[in-house]
């Protein structure tokens, strides 16, 4: 039986799998390379992979509906597993936050993001945790050209230990819980001097 839902957020397709906007893709098949497992399996909507993560049952899931319909996806997984969303992971890019920084909240809003709001608008709860990656290098607008073409270059150079870092914070939650893991792996980006409410 499944003891949680891990879910990334991004686009399908080649052009997009490098960009700004995949880093929640990049992280699940982070953690399932950790795990020695493939996150290839057709399901509701989304490719899915099962691990074990802190002893526990995971389904790693990659949303195939597009970013801004990835709620149509994890809803009928949730149902599927007979999940509550108390154990759903939803990691994401966010352009408020610098590159590099992460943020582990257990509730919230979208933020304007347009996955998140589709996945609280099908699941019905803001009331699950989420993993935000910071993606603005830059502080300012988010546009397409920025969010869907593939990392800069100084940006790759570290792209490989944010993920790393990522995948950790997401096992953090599954084996110590949300609060724990907020206090070991939430942390500012070089040159961020507040804490972001």
């Amino acid at each position: 039986m499944v003891e949680w839902l891990v879910v990334g957020l991004g686009n399908p397709g080649e052009e997009y799998e490098y960009s700004p906007h995949n880093i929640g893709f990049m992280v699940v098949d982070r953690l399932a390379e950790g795990c020695g497992v493939r996150v290839k399996r057709k399901d509701s909507r989304a490719l899915v992979g099962r691990a074990a993560i802190g002893n526990q049952a995971v389904l790693l899931a990659k949303p195939q509906t597009y970013m801004n319909l990835s709620g149509e996806a994890v809803k009928p997984l949730l149902e599927k597993n007979s999940l509550t969303a108390e154990r759903l992971i939803v990691i994401y890019d966010d352009h408020d936050l610098p590159w590099t920084a992460l943020r582990i909240r257990p509730r919230g809003s979208a933020g304007g993001h347009h996955g998140m709001e589709s996945v609280i608008r099908c699941i019905g709860t803001t009331e699950f945790t989420r993993v935000r990656l910071g993606i603005d290098s830059t502080r300012g607008r988010a546009e397409p050209e920025y969010l869907l073409k593939p990392f800069r270059r100084e940006q790759r150079l570290e792209l490989d230990d944010f993920l790393d870092y990522a995948a950790q914070a997401v096992g953090s939650i599954i084996s110590e819980g949300v609060e724990m893991a907020m206090t070991k792996f939430n942390r500012r980006a070089r040159g961020e001097k507040t804490e972001e409410e």
